[in-house]
C-alpha cells in the first residue's frame, strides 16, 4: 500500500479526513460542503470525496439549503441521526441504568435496574442486569443490532483494557478484584461477537460528556467531580473549544489522605477524602452523632436517605446542618488540591448526590476551595455543578463507542479486525464472513 509523509498510508489519510468531516459536521452543527473546506483544512476535491463517501454510506444527509451571496443556493449536510445507534451504561452505586441513543444521541429507550440490597456488588448480578438491560431497550426501540456501534460500560474503579481478553476492573472499594468484565458481558451472548463492549471509569464517562455536551464545553483544562455514595473525577488537560473529541484521565481522587489515621474508608485505608464526602460517610456521620437514624439505615436507598437529610437541614436540624458544613469543608479542600496540583479553568460536580447537594452546599464548598488553594490557581478556576443531570455517566459511557467510530471514519470495527477498520457494513455481512472463516 502506499505510504505518505510521515508513514501514513492513503488509508489512513483517507480515514483521517472521514474523521476531520463527521466531527465537524457533528460539533458545529449543519454546513454546506463550502463551508466544509475552510472548517475541516482540506482541498474542495477532498471534501467533495469525502461527502460523497459518507452520503453514500448513509452517515450524512441533507439539512435545508441557504442563500448565498450572488450564487446558488448551498445544501447542508448533517450527520443523519438515525444511521447507528449506541448503548450507554452506567453502573452506579444503587442501580445499573442502560440508554439507547441514535447517533444524534437522541435517547431511544431506557431502563433502570435496582442494585440490592445497598451495598452489594456482586458480579453476576451485575452483569446480568446489563444482558437484560440490552435486551430491553432494544426491544422497547423496536431496532437490532445492524447499526449498533457498540455499548459503552462506566463502572467505579480502574480499567485495565489492555488486559488480555478484556478489559479488567480493579474495583476496591466494592470488592471487585481483576474482574474480568469484559470478557463476562461477551460471554452472556447479549450481542453479536462484532458488536463490541467499550468498558471505562464511571467518572471519566462522566467528564467526557460534560466536555462534550455539558458545562465543560470549551474549556482546555478541567476537572469533573462525581459524587456519588463515593467520590472520583476526572482530569483533561487538552479540551477542544468546540466540543471535540476530548478524552479525560480518571483520578482515585476520592482516596487522598485528608486526615492522618482518620475515618476508615471504604477501601480500606484511613483518612480518605472519600471516607468524609462520599453519600454513604456523609450519611453514616449523620446517623452516628444522633440524626435521624432511620434516614439513613432504614430508607429504601441512599437517594431517599440523602433527601432526607437534607429536608432535616432545610428543618435547621442542627446535627444534619452541622454534617454538612462538614461535608462541604472536607469537599472544598479536597478540590484545593486538585487547583493546586493541576490549576484546572473549571471544576464542575456531578453525580447523583453531587446534583442532590449541590444547590445547599455549592457556596460553601467555593469558599472552602479558595481558603485552602494557592490564591493564583484559584482565581482563575470556576466551581459549578455539571448540566447534563443524572444521567450523564450514561451518556458518556455512549460516547465510547461513538468516539472509536469518528476516530475510523465513521467505519464499524469488530473487535477482531480494530488493526485494519473494515467498511461501513451491516452486522449480518460481518456475521456471515466470522462464520464463513469459523467454516
Amino acid at each position: 500500500m502506499t505510504t505518505g509523509r510521515g508513514g501514513r498510508t492513503v488509508r489512513d489519510l483517507r480515514r483521517g479526513n472521514r474523521s476531520a468531516v463527521l466531527q465537524r459536521l457533528y460539533f458545529g452543527g449543519p454546513m454546506s460542503r463550502q463551508e466544509l473546506g475552510p472548517a475541516t483544512g482540506l482541498s474542495s476535491g477532498s471534501v467533495s470525496n469525502v461527502v460523497g463517501e459518507l452520503v453514500a454510506d448513509g452517515l450524512l444527509e441533507e439539512a435545508g439549503v441557504v442563500d448565498s451571496d450572488g450564487g446558488r443556493p448551498r445544501t447542508l449536510l448533517r450527520v443523519a441521526p438515525g444511521s447507528a445507534h449506541m448503548i450507554g451504561v452506567d453502573v452506579g452505586e444503587t442501580r445499573v441504568r442502560v440508554e439507547l441513543f441514535d447517533l444524534a444521541l437522541t435517547e431511544l429507550a431506557r431502563t433502570e435496574l435496582p442494585l440490592s440490597p445497598r451495598g452489594c456488588y456482586d458480579v453476576g448480578p451485575i452483569v446480568d442486569h446489563v444482558r437484560t438491560g440490552i435486551a430491553a431497550v432494544l426491544a422497547e426501540a423496536g431496532v437490532g443490532t445492524e447499526r449498533l456501534l457498540g455499548v459503552g460500560v462506566g463502572v467505579p474503579g480502574i480499567v485495565d483494557r489492555e488486559a488480555p481478553g478484556g478489559a479488567v476492573v480493579h474495583g476496591q472499594t466494592i470488592g471487585w478484584d481483576a474482574v474480568p468484565l469484559e470478557a463476562l458481558l461477551r460471554a452472556t451472548g447479549a450481542l453479536p461477537d462484532e458488536v463490541p463492549y467499550i468498558i471505562d471509569n464511571g467518572a471519566r464517562t462522566l467528564g467526557q460528556a460534560e466536555m462534550w455536551f455539558g458545562a465543560g464545553r470549551g474549556a482546555r483544562e478541567a476537572v469533573v467531580v462525581l459524587f456519588g455514595s463515593g467520590v472520583g473525577a476526572s482530569l483533561i488537560t487538552d479540551g477542544s473549544p468546540d466540543g471535540g473529541t476530548t478524552q479525560g484521565t480518571p483520578l482515585e481522587w476520592g482516596h487522598l489522605t485528608v486526615s492522618v489515621r482518620g475515618r476508615r474508608c471504604r477501601c480500606g485505608a484511613l483518612g480518605c477524602l472519600e471516607a468524609y464526602t462520599g453519600a454513604e460517610s456523609l450519611l453514616a456521620r449523620w446517623a452516628e452523632r444522633g440524626g435521624l437514624a432511620a434516614g439513613a439505615g432504614d430508607a429504601p436507598d441512599e437517594e431517599e436517605a440523602l433527601s432526607a437529610l437534607l429536608a432535616a437541614a432545610v428543618a435547621a436540624d442542627p446535627v444534619a446542618l452541622e454534617v454538612l458544613e462538614e461535608t462541604a469543608e472536607y469537599l472544598g479542600a479536597g478540590l484545593s488540591d486538585v487547583i493546586n496540583l493541576f490549576r484546572p479553568e473549571r471544576i464542575l460536580i456531578g453525580g447523583w448526590a453531587g446534583l442532590l447537594l449541590g444547590p445547599h452546599i455549592l457556596p460553601a464548598v467555593r469558599e472552602h476551595a479558595a481558603r485552602y488553594s494557592l490564591r493564583h490557581p484559584a482565581d482563575r478556576v470556576t466551581i459549578d455543578l455539571g448540566s447534563l443531570g443524572p444521567d450523564a455517566v450514561t451518556v458518556g459511557a455512549a460516547t465510547l463507542p461513538l468516539s472509536a467510530f469518528f476516530a475510523t471514519g465513521g467505519r464499524r470495527t469488530p473487535p477482531q479486525q480494530q488493526a485494519e477498520p473494515p467498511g461501513w457494513r451491516t452486522a449480518l455481512e460481518v456475521r456471515g464472513e466470522s462464520a464463513a472463516r469459523r467454516g
